[in-house]
């Protein structure tokens, strides 16, 4: 019997699943909601502030700054720190706004491709585009695995180079037991479908340093602490309390959330163990600790890729591609003239990535539904 399989269903965190006869979280939501609105404290305020100070607790660190975006959290970490100009190191198989943050505040980016294992950076890759002109390396801990981060702080410390962590997949994720952001700036994103979503757009910069999160607050705020008196050319990017307060009930949630998708990922990887023709996701290891915002399985070509996507989409099972083009390759950024070929790895990722299921909420009968699909689909088409 078919099933129908949500991407990322919402709702069950909200109001429960009454196959397992779970209640969701709407109703406490809805309480500290309705104590704002009775408060008319809509916008700044002590129910944001209360949120910055948990959710910088959560990441270990002294500073969060809400922010309206995960987007203008990667510009002004880099607008903080200081750079409007130059170069910035950074991969081009992530979403579009880790590069054109960059582009934003003036400076270039400049693509280092991927490990074939891990899918964050190749660290082995990094150093050869560095140059005088460099001052940056954004980094993104992708799917939700950290990148290798003493690696790469080491080649930052030795060239001066700042290091900007895009987080947005990874909030509650570990590298040798910290959580990210592991070297500095950590950039988050709170987009409804990442681990730990609003009701709308979000996002917060973390940091352990006091002036960087003073810039912040400035650049969110049209550029003022006292009112009427504008430091800096700033704008409106602020999260509103009423977006903060739904993220304070979610972040109670958030450990156990994550501890479901590892569960999830390590459910799937040994259904699908057997697979021959496709890549499987590392799991946690000592010193990486993902929380899985994607399962991506990789196939040998696209054209498998294409075909397995059509097959699951007609057992009723939604899935995703990330990210069907790299940025290198996106109209925006023809400028640059970067042929074709010339970061394999992202390039071959972009034409075999398929993205499962992936909630806390996702059951068993689900994910071997997916893996029964998926087995099919190979027994049928690509045997030989």
């Amino acid at each position: 019997m078919d099933m129908k399989i949500e991407f990322v269903d919402l709702k069950r965190q909200l109001f429960g699943d009454p196959v397992v006869d779970t209640h969701g979280i709407k109703a406490e939501i809805d309480a500290l909601l309705n104590e704002v609105i009775m408060n008319t404290a809509f916008t700044m305020g002590p129910y944001l502030e209360l949120f910055e100070k948990e959710f910088a607790a959560f990441c270990g660190a002294k500073y969060c700054v809400g922010l309206n975006s995960g987007t203008d959290a990667l510009e002004f970490a880099l607008r903080c720190s200081g750079i409007t100009s130059g170069k910035v190191i950074t991969i081009p198989n992530s979403y579009f706004t880790t590069a054109s943050s960059i582009s934003q505040v003036g400076a270039t980016p400049v693509f280092v491709d991927v490990d074939p294992k891990t899918f964050t950076i190749d660290v082995q890759k990094i150093e050869k585009e560095i140059d005088a002109q460099t001052k940056a390396i954004v980094i993104t801990h992708l799917y939700g695995r950290p990148c290798d981060m003493d690696a790469i702080m080491r080649i930052a410390k030795h060239y001066n180079l700042e290091v900007i962590e895009d987080c947005a997949h990874a909030p509650g994720a570990r590298y040798k037991g910290k959580r990210a952001p592991i070297a500095g700036i950590g950039c988050f994103s709170f987009f409804p479908g990442k681990n730990i979503g609003a009701w709308g757009d979000g996002g917060a910069l973390v940091t352990n340093d006091e002036n960087v999160a003073r810039l912040a607050r400035l650049w969110r705020n049209d550029g003022w602490e006292q009112k009427y008196h504008h430091e800096i050319l700033g704008r409106k990017a602020r999260l509103d309390p009423l977006q903060a307060t739904v993220l304070r009930v979610k972040l109670k949630y958030l450990d156990r959330w994550n501890t479901a998708r590892r569960n999830n990922a390590t459910r799937y990887n040994e259904l699908l163990s057997n697979i021959k023709e496709i890549q499987l996701p590392m799991l946690a290891d000592g010193n990486y600790e993902s929380v899985f915002h994607l399962y991506t399985i990789h196939t040998q070509t696209q054209e498998m890729r294409d075909a397995l996507f059509k097959h699951l989409t007609k057992k009723g099972i939604l899935v995703g591609v990330h990210y069907p083009t790299p940025i290198h390759l996106q109209p925006a950024y023809r400028q640059l003239n970067i042929e074709v070929g010339s970061f394999p790895v992202s390039e071959k990722l972009a034409k075999t990535t398929l993205s499962l299921p992936m909630f806390p909420e996702l059951r068993n009968d689900e994910i071997e539904y997916v893996c029964g699909a998926i087995k099919e689909f190979f027994d049928n088409k690509f045997s030989e």
